[in-house]
């Protein structure tokens, strides 16, 4: 575990980022008190897997009229 503060976090956070995904785990002090911790993920949670939007929308009835032409009678 190694600790390093905010102003080293902000100046070197491409390196610590290759280091905590070797493995290394970083505690991260702001005026000498500990603020957070960094460190490696074991493993990303599941998402759940969004609709298929294209088969959603091909479930409504097609419609002949334009709808530039609905909103400008809307509007008179």
């Amino acid at each position: 575990m190694t600790r390093t503060n905010v102003r080293n976090l902000h100046l070197n956070t491409s390196a610590i980022i290759k280091q905590v995904a070797a493995g290394e785990v970083f505690v991260i002090e702001r005026q000498g008190v500990v603020v957070a911790e960094l460190r490696p993920l074991q493993s990303l949670p599941r998402t759940r897997r969004l609709p298929d939007r294209e088969a959603f929308l091909a479930k409504f009835p097609r419609v002949a009229l334009d709808s530039g032409r609905i909103l400008e009678e809307d509007r008179s």
